[in-house]
């Protein structure tokens, strides 16, 4: 049984003068502001709630792509962590910052399209200007996180068309539309990225929880997951602090959301998934 592992936490320093804000869009996220966590309190919590490790996420909503705060965590514990950075892929020298911050214990990046502080769904991510910084990740063999909604999927699909070798994850599962219910027709297009083995999904509060499953129950929605994707290209996030929550609590409702699955599904959602795509967690 791999080890508890967690893909999507976030940390904030309450050192504003050695780690300024800068968030992406220029607003930052309620939760950045009213709940600031250092990498410290996320050991806590991580070892009160049972996780061993994780991939923290880049707080884009607060530092941008300023990565240096969760550098510093990665540095503090580089047997518990690894990260995710955000870069400004359009940028000349996106392939370069890549390589910096994987030099620094990174080990995948996060595209921020979409978000509380920047709602739609931006287009910028297939631009060819961008094309530089997919084809290192493939040839570095990092995982891309998108953080989009569905109105991206065609052009998420070109990109994986171009990219053969890069996998991406979807972030809270691209915020699936759930409420029709079994088999879940309004949400094919989704589930179709099943068909590309190099598409993996994060599932979040936000999916444990949803603001209304109507038809949908968690059984059948998360059967239909599994079934169609595999346990093995589903890992879980806890998105703390941004859900507020405990992380004891998050982990447990997620738990309890998956009580159907196998003990087999449940140790690559919780764990093994997540080592797959993060080798550096690896027990």
């Amino acid at each position: 049984m791999p080890s508890i592992v967690d893909i999507h936490p976030h940390v904030i320093s309450p050192d504003t003068a050695r780690y300024p804000l800068n968030p992406l869009g220029g607003t930052q996220s309620t939760w950045s502001r009213d709940r600031p966590t250092p990498y410290e309190a996320l050991v806590a919590a991580m070892d009160q709630a049972g996780v061993a490790k994780a991939a923290i996420v880049q707080a884009s909503t607060a530092y941008g792509h300023d990565n240096s705060y969760v550098a510093e965590a990665i540095a503090a514990y580089p047997k518990r962590f690894t990260g995710v950075f955000s870069v400004d892929v359009l940028a000349a020298d996106a392939v370069e910052k890549m390589k910096y911050w994987i030099g620094k214990g990174f080990g995948g990046m996060r595209l921020f399209t979409t978000g509380s502080t920047m709602p739609g769904q931006a287009t910028w991510f297939d631009d060819p200007r961008s094309f530089p910084a997919w084809e290192y990740a493939g040839k570095a063999g990092i995982p891309v996180c998108m953080q989009m909604t569905p109105q991206g999927f065609p052009q998420l699909r070109g990109l994986l068309d171009r990219f053969k070798d890069v996998r991406v994850i979807l972030d809270h599962l691209a915020r699936p539309k759930l409420v029709d219910g079994p088999p879940y027709a309004a949400d094919k297009e989704f589930l179709d990225f099943s068909q590309n083995k190099n598409v993996f999904l994060k599932l979040t509060p936000l999916n444990v929880s949803p603001a209304d499953w109507g038809k949908a129950t968690p059984k059948t929605f998360f059967r239909t997951l599994i079934d169609a994707f595999g346990a093995d290209r589903i890992a879980w996030g806890s998105n703390f602090p941004a859900t507020n929550d405990s992380l004891t609590g998050i982990l447990g409702k997620a738990q309890a959301a998956l009580a159907d699955a196998s003990a087999e599904e449940r140790a690559w959602i919780f764990g093994g998934t997540a080592q797959r795509l993060y080798p550096s967690l690896k027990d």
